[in-house]
């Protein structure tokens, strides 16, 4: 894309040095670090499937039971599988049965040699289940050659969140088939603060569908006959986030999903996690991802909903280059980065649109191979359908203007009520109508030399190279303490989760991020 802001390179350079910067520590911790859901992901590549008759996942049980006995701080894997070889059992589910019901013990081997077979066997098993993510991936770049790519950029994104997944799929289908290229299934709300993934197919989920293995399968399927109908590859979304981002991020892989909500700090600032669980297991979930060929979105947008989106503007370029940083160290490549930011000035504000193509068009600059994905507005809808479906309107523009590489959707019913079909067919009529009249006016698009538009770009972006030189001499994890980003005071002491993270061991193993790392 032709560079329409003048923005000075060495400004630009900079801003990513200081990313790198602050970030580094951050990685540093995680690479130290795992916690239950790390390990949970392990073992659930290993093989653990299922769940007991109160509906707790094996793996659950299998990890609690290794913490107990032997720490965290060693990794399961080991413990694990010596316990399979010195028991006989060959299947590491029904290890997890008798661990549960007290008839297995676990300990790091003694010995070096036990240890070594441990490990052996720790890494076939895990292979297999990292070989499954490459199948996977394959049939997805099968699939994409065969029914071909939607024409048009940006990707329609498009959000379904019945509760359950069997009213989702009729829905999604019809959303395909409306001129949805992206198909979001939103979580069940607080899924996010489970510390387990749900079993099975589910039917009772709350403004949104429970994130299950099942559930992704039976979705990515009907997806899949879509796709065939239609002559294109519809893309399949769901979250890996909150305290099971690394195992979600793991069955994501499994089932060929193509798109994940994966943000390194949403969770601490909107869910109260500890930020020590989150940026450890963001770096698992993302070596996942990574391997997986999964496109992740990251959650700025979020941001703006708690914090003035003008005031705060700098604060979302810092985390998209923060987000950047670490999505990088973790393995993704530009086109897997689907940064996120948002519509989300108050309309009534004098120039709100020449700032939201400020803000816009500096994004789409300082990442010029992201598909980045542009989020509608939500804090200033009124309930007003009709201003709301002109401001939907202005939004739509705006994505075509800058160029942007995903448009979520905006609903006129935002803050209404959950949308009916008519209403997604009326706001994909809003996006059709503006892509098709003016998909392709980011060519022609330039701002004015020296106009507000550049000023605009020129003031955020430096803005944003004197907060990341502040968090450089005061760490990362204190200013997100300080309340830096939305405005939330998260403390790396406090949050949900924080006893399920232990520091590595000298013995530490994982043979996931053993393979992971191997390949890169």
């Amino acid at each position: 894309m032709a560079r329409k802001l003048d923005l000075d390179p060495r400004v630009v350079r900079k801003a990513r040095r200081l990313a790198a910067r602050a970030g580094r520590p951050v990685v540093d911790l995680a690479r130290s670090h795992t916690t239950v859901s790390v390990e949970r992901a392990v073992l659930r590549l290993a093989g653990v499937r299922g769940a007991d008759p109160d509906g707790i996942p094996w793996v659950n049980r299998l990890v609690d039971a290794v913490r107990e006995d032997a720490g965290l701080g060693h990794g399961v894997a080991v413990p694990v599988f010596h316990a399979m070889r010195s028991t006989g059992v060959d299947d590491v589910t029904v290890l997890a049965q008798k661990a549960a019901a007290g008839a297995v013990r676990f300990v790091v081997p003694p010995k070096k040699a036990e240890a070594l077979a441990a490990r052996r066997a720790a890494r076939r098993a895990a292979n297999d289940g990292v070989r499954v993510i490459d199948r996977r991936r394959a049939e997805r770049e099968r699939l994409i050659r065969r029914h071909g790519d939607p024409e048009q950029r940006p990707w329609i994104y498009l959000i379904v969140a019945t509760g359950d997944i069997h009213e989702d799929i009729p829905q999604a289908q019809a959303a395909a088939r409306a001129g949805a290229d992206v198909i979001a299934v939103i979580r069940s709300t607080g899924q996010s603060l489970l510390d387990y993934v749900p079993e099975g197919a589910t039917r009772e989920g709350f403004a949104g569908t429970y994130a299950t293995q099942e559930n992704f399968r039976l979705m990515r399927a009907a997806l899949d006959e879509t796709s065939k109908e239609l002559g294109r590859y519809v893309r399949l979304t769901n979250y890996a986030s909150g305290l099971c981002m690394p195992e979600i991020a793991a069955l994501a892989g499994l089932e060929r999903l193509d798109m994940m909500l994966n943000d390194s700090m949403y969770g601490i600032l909107f869910r109260d996690i500890n930020p020590i669980r989150t940026f450890v297991d963001q770096r698992f979930s993302r070596q996942v991802h990574a391997r997986a060929g999964i496109i992740i979105n990251t959650g700025e947008d979020n941001y703006l909903t708690t914090a003035d989106a003008v005031e705060a503007a700098h604060t979302v370029t810092v985390s998209q280059l923060l987000n950047e940083f670490f999505a990088h160290e973790a393995g993704l490549a530009d086109w897997q980065l689907g940064l996120g930011h948002a519509f989300e000035i108050n309309p009534d504000l004098p120039d709100s649109f020449r700032l939201e193509l400020a803000h816009a068009l500096l994004a789409r600059e300082l990442f010029p191979d992201a598909p980045l994905k542009w989020m509608p507005p939500t804090k200033h809808m009124t309930g007003d359908v009709f201003r709301g479906n002109l401001l939907d309107g202005f939004f739509n523009l705006a994505g075509a203007l800058t160029g942007q590489g995903i448009l979520l959707v905006g609903m006129m019913t935002e803050a209404v009520v959950t949308p009916w079909l008519s209403d997604r067919d009326i706001a994909l009529q809003n996006v059709r109508y503006v892509l098709t009249g003016a998909g392709r006016l980011h060519e022609d698009f330039v701002p004015a030399p020296g106009g507000f538009i550049q000023q605009r770009a020129h003031q955020v972006l430096a803005e944003a190279v004197d907060l990341l030189e502040r968090m450089v001499d005061d760490t990362l994890l204190n200013a997100i303490a300080d309340g830096t980003f939305g405005i939330m005071k998260r403390p790396a002491d406090r949050g949900r989760g924080l006893d399920g993270v232990a520091k590595h061991d000298e013995d530490y193993y994982n043979p996931v991020t053993e393979a992971l790392e191997a390949a890169r």
